[in-house]
């Protein structure tokens, strides 16, 4: 096991005592010791249609007897035309136009780079600054850390110059335990206008926003948050990009965001869900209003120096165009609005047991936030996070917070044996 650096892990300690996962169908993966792990997470907030896909693996299958690998620089094809044709019909409004990336954290980094080009060919090329927000996860790649607002993901890398933030939204008196939206904290978002003052409203490209911050322990957006975000970037004149990596392909109970609050961004960035997690990719997509400012060129030159090797996969198209049958097929995509009214009873009726400060829930997702064990952060949470591995549940913990977002596959037995599990781990652990 030694030579295995593995990421976002204490690598001594999972070591010393590891826990792995062998195999994996429907909402329950099975472990080394032959237990059956019940999926909480859905893997990484990603398999969105259950796993062991079958119809998954033999469009992977056939794709990569057919055609392995080709380039998608001045090459192309057609699997990648027509999956991009899907997403964009699963895309809100106006959304025409995708440039695939292997990765959220590439898709952050491609949106960040077409804000600032988008400005450039407009002829405004002082907007290079770029906005991001306190608590915010933007993936790991140096635009994503820059704009984002995790201290321990940026505290031993240099940081991208031209970027500010403005403040999370977490905490706020009054919105403790709120089901759904919380009512307070719309007005946080018109940080932006004073950030332009800062700056100069000239400077700024973009300010991108998770709708629902996800990997920071769940921050549901206050009621009329994301609209005041999109008029003060409207009033700045900048670009406003919603990063979509955990919350697209269905786990609000719309396939993205904007179809969910009813505000638009300008670029909207995917991965994870896009093809139930079987293969790297992701995906950004473009409004035609930002599409449109690069075709003003000569035809003969590239719109975007950028891109990378494995852009459009052949067999990532597949995974992902099978994906789309499935969760079409089985009305995934909206899935998470009818369990939404159960999942949200289940979680909020943990509400009074010992150590829980907090409870919030949207769609599919849900936090659970636990008072810190003698001022020191995520002790107690990690603590349960082995006791539910135990107990047969995968739980993801981020901090003091439990982390819920299962495969939207879900049932009400399943959400049962989850809380119950939850409920009695709480109530053993000090």
């Amino acid at each position: 096991m030694s030579p295995f650096w593995m990421p976002f892990t204490a690598n001594r300690l999972f070591k010393s005592n590891p826990r792995l996962l062998v195999s994996a169908k429907g909402m329950y993966y099975t472990s080394h010791d032959d237990r059956q792990i019940l999926d909480s997470s859905a893997g990484l907030w990603l398999v969105n249609a259950g796993h062991g896909r079958q119809e998954i693996v033999d469009a992977v299958a056939k794709q990569m007897s057919q055609l392995d690998y080709a380039p998608n620089f001045s090459m192309g094809h057609p699997i990648a035309f027509e999956f991009a044709e899907r997403l964009a019909k699963l895309a809100p409004p106006g959304f025409g136009h995708v440039f695939y990336t292997n990765s959220g954290s590439e898709s952050v980094d491609t949106g960040l780079k077409i804000a600032q080009a988008y400005h450039q060919a407009k002829g405004d090329g002082r907007r290079v600054r770029l906005i991001g927000r306190e608590r915010a996860y933007h993936g790991v790649n140096y635009g994503g850390i820059s704009v984002g607002g995790l201290g321990y993901n940026r505290r031993l890398f240099q940081t991208l110059p031209n970027v500010d933030h403005i403040s999370h939204t977490h905490g706020i008196e009054g919105n403790f335990f709120s089901k759904g939206q919380p009512p307070n904290g719309r007005d946080l978002a018109k940080e932006v206008d004073r950030l332009a003052i800062l700056h100069g409203p000239d400077n700024i490209a973009a300010v991108i926003v998770e709708p629902v911050a996800g990997s920071t322990g769940v921050l549901v957006p206050p009621v009329g948050y994301l609209q005041e975000l999109r008029a003060a970037c409207d009033r700045v004149g900048c670009l406003l990009i919603f990063d979509e990596v955990i919350t697209g392909y269905g786990r609000l109970g719309t396939p993205f965001a904007p179809q969910y609050f009813g505000v638009m961004p300008d670029i909207i960035l995917t991965a994870k869900g896009i093809n139930n997690g079987t293969l790297p990719m992701g995906a950004v997509f473009a409004s035609d209003k930002v599409w449109d400012a690069f075709v003003q060129g000569p035809p003969n030159v590239a719109e975007i120096m950028h891109g990378y090797t494995c852009s459009g996969h052949p067999a990532a198209c597949a995974a992902g165009m099978a994906t789309m049958d499935i969760m079409e097929r089985e009305g995934l995509y909206t899935r998470a609005a009818t369990m939404a009214p159960k999942w949200e009873a289940a979680i909020h009726s943990l509400n009074g047991l010992k150590n829980i400060v907090d409870i919030r829930n949207l769609g599919l997702m849900g936090a659970i936030e636990f008072a810190q064990r003698d001022g020191v952060p995520g002790v107690r949470a990690f603590e349960m996070f082995t006791k539910c591995y135990e107990k047969g549940l995968l739980a993801r913990v981020t901090g003091d917070v439990m982390a819920l977002s299962p495969p939207l596959i879900i049932e009400d037995s399943h959400i049962d044996q989850m809380f119950q599990t939850i409920k009695e781990v709480v109530e053993s652990t000090d």
